[in-house]
């Protein structure tokens, strides 16, 4: 017998007949004997459309009944599983963030989980219950309802999976498990088996969008495996796991995946002053207003010369970041500011590069026999990202994918 949490997205609860097939996949497991708990997204579309309610309400709306309202989309699916489980004669009740209560910071809209009481479910195990719980949301200190921000679903699922000692955490989604890259831009990608947290971190962190970023991070500090799965076929999916999990097979592939992320705005600030406290000025009041800032490359000036700062922001981020910096213009003391948002971040991840030199060089030699141009490169330990005029994407995932031994061999 083993303990474990279902997550189930938004495709996966569109509609009344793929609730009733969500019900199947659930007491399939409860039949096998396991304590299940599972936490539930919106229906595909409806906190959207719950957004655009607020936004029709009033501009400036309190984001304390923001929550109220976008929270509901869970809180419906979560109720129409717990009756459907329960008309195939399975002990099921749904319960709400606050009935386990599923605490977070006050931060409406984007708050943080700070911890699952875990006796409720304890209780519900002990009578052969299934708990079904809406993800997303949870309850702030002064007792009213917070979100999590997009995607918490994934991270509610994986935080009740520690409070409970999960053995694992299914997250199911419409597609069957992490691909070595986008199969719609590379047909060969081939299904990756298991993958180390760091690897799936860092792939979420560049456009991967298999899991959500805060998620795995989360489930890397509570030591929590995860397997992601197709709700649509019974397919094996992708363990996400420990390193020490898998370590012998980190010697056989030096590269896990390749990631891409067009949502990227390249910013550079011309003839700024030479001066230790230059950078400062600038990315300070960025982080002041919330907007994160990736890569940056600064030229070297010669003695008394100016220089330019270059760095990217989300593509979604720009203007706000722009307006920040025009304020501040006479302060910082640079000339003009130059944007593009025709670029995409390219990366490479693996924990097999550490020790093996030669991994960034061969990706700067594939792009370069393609012609391809880089605008800026930063580095991890186990990831390198390079920035590339977005006309060059497909070629440059295709072609790097190949290079690095990622394509799956063909039928015969």
């Amino acid at each position: 017998m083993a303990r474990i949490v279902m997550k189930f997205g938004g495709t996966s609860m569109a509609g009344i007949e793929r609730i009733r097939h969500v019900a199947g996949l659930v007491k399939r497991e409860a039949e096998a004997g396991h304590q299940v708990a599972v936490v539930v997204s919106a229906m595909a579309g409806e906190t959207d459309r719950l957004i655009h309610f607020c936004r029709e309400a009033s501009s400036l709306y309190d984001p304390r009944e923001y929550d109220v309202v976008v929270a509901s989309g869970e809180q419906v699916t979560s109720g129409l599983l717990a009756i459907t489980l329960t008309g195939m004669g399975l002990n099921a009740r749904s319960y709400m963030g606050w009935q386990l209560p599923i605490r977070t910071s006050a931060g409406h809209a984007a708050a943080l989980i700070d911890g699952v009481d875990a006796d409720v479910l304890e209780r519900v195990f002990d009578e052969s219950g299934i708990a079904v719980i809406p993800g997303f949301q949870g309850l702030a200190a002064d007792g009213s309802l917070a979100t999590l921000g997009r995607g918490g679903s994934d991270t509610s699922a994986v935080a009740v999976a520690a409070a409970m000692k999960a053995d694992r955490c299914d997250i199911y989604t419409d597609v069957d498990g992490v691909y070595t890259t986008d199969p719609r831009i590379v047909p060969r990608a081939r299904k990756i088996p298991v993958i180390t947290y760091e690897e799936m971190l860092e792939l979420a962190s560049v456009g991967a969008k298999v899991l959500q970023t805060r998620s795995v991070g989360l489930a890397m500090r509570e030591k929590i495996p995860i397997k992601v799965l197709s709700s649509f076929d019974d397919r094996p999916g992708t363990m996400v796991v420990a390193e020490n999990a898998i370590e012998e097979d980190m010697e056989r592939q030096v590269i896990t995946g390749i990631a891409y992320e067009k949502n990227e705005a390249r910013m550079t600030l011309t003839a700024m002053p030479d001066t230790p406290a230059a950078a400062a000025s600038v990315f300070g009041p960025l982080a002041e207003a919330g907007v994160n800032v990736d890569m940056i490359v600064q030229s070297v000036p010669r003695a008394g010369e100016r220089t330019d700062l270059t760095f990217t922001v989300p593509a979604t981020a720009l203007a706000q970041a722009v307006d920040v910096l025009e304020r501040l213009r006479s302060e910082i003391g640079f000339a003009d500011i130059l944007t593009d948002t025709a670029i995409t971040k390219v990366s490479i991840v693996g924990v097999g590069m550490r020790g093996n030199p030669g991994v960034a060089a061969l990706m700067f030699r594939t792009l370069a026999d393609r012609g391809i141009n880089l605008l800026a490169i930063t580095t991890s330990e186990i990831k390198v990202s390079v920035l590339i005029p977005e006309d060059y994407t497909e070629l440059a995932v295709r072609v790097l994918h190949t290079a690095y031994g990622l394509d799956a061999e063909s039928e015969a």
